[in-house]
């Protein structure tokens, strides 16, 4: 297989579903191409003719059923690209076959848009994303060392926004969680951010792999 190429590759059996999901990634990562696939033969002939991508993300559920041996094909394929599974189903017995079949994530498709991009550059950073607060969900990174937010220069409250980000939840949930404005929200991530020297929430989580924030 050819080497990795800056395309992201999209199989979905909504064409309306794929193609915003194509949207959305071409405005959120204007660098990377984004490229639809009319099915799954058509997903391999991408793989083959272009190389392999840098992120493919594929339904669980097409018109031939389960996209588990897809998945599985792909994995054997290309073994070091991230394979994110989008899903509308709430089965634990998805996730886990996804997981099982080489899947490095699982995106839920009633997530929010931020949540969506957050998994993707999640993935394209080497990280593993199964969805937090779904079940058969597992953490996104080891969580061996603790951590404190007051050992990170952090507050008591930029400590408890910092734990809902590393869940991968958007500002307007995070407001919604801790009954405070999302304007408030934003003024404490900019400075989580700048505390931790990082420029972005992937960063922050990039950082934090392998540690356990314990809240005060």
């Amino acid at each position: 297989m050819s080497s990795t190429s800056h395309y992201a590759l999209i199989l979905d059996d909504h064409p309306l579903v794929a193609h915003g999901m194509a949207e959305f990634l071409r405005a959120r990562l204007p660098q990377m191409d984004v490229v639809v696939a009319a099915g799954a033969n058509d997903l391999l002939r991408w793989v083959d003719t272009r190389g392999t991508p840098a992120i493919a993300l594929i339904d669980f559920w097409l018109a031939e059923g389960a996209a588990v041996g897809l998945i599985a094909q792909v994995r054997n394929h290309c073994p070091g690209m991230p394979i994110a599974v989008i899903s509308g189903d709430d089965d634990p017995a998805v996730m886990d076959q996804a997981r099982q079949a080489g899947a490095q994530g699982f995106i839920h498709k009633q997530a929010a848009p931020e949540t969506f991009g957050l998994a993707v550059e999640a993935l394209l950073s080497g990280l593993v994303w199964f969805e937090p607060g779904h079940p058969g969900s597992q953490p996104l990174r080891s969580r061996d060392l603790p951590v404190t937010p007051a050992e990170l220069g952090l507050s008591a409250r930029q400590g408890q926004i910092l734990a809902l980000v590393l869940q991968g939840l958007p500002n307007k949930r995070i407001a919604s969680q801790l009954d405070i404005a999302e304007s408030t929200v934003k003024e404490h991530v900019t400075g989580i951010l700048e505390r931790l020297r990082v420029r972005t929430r992937v960063e922050a989580i990039t950082l934090l792999r392998g540690r356990r924030l314990e809240l005060p």
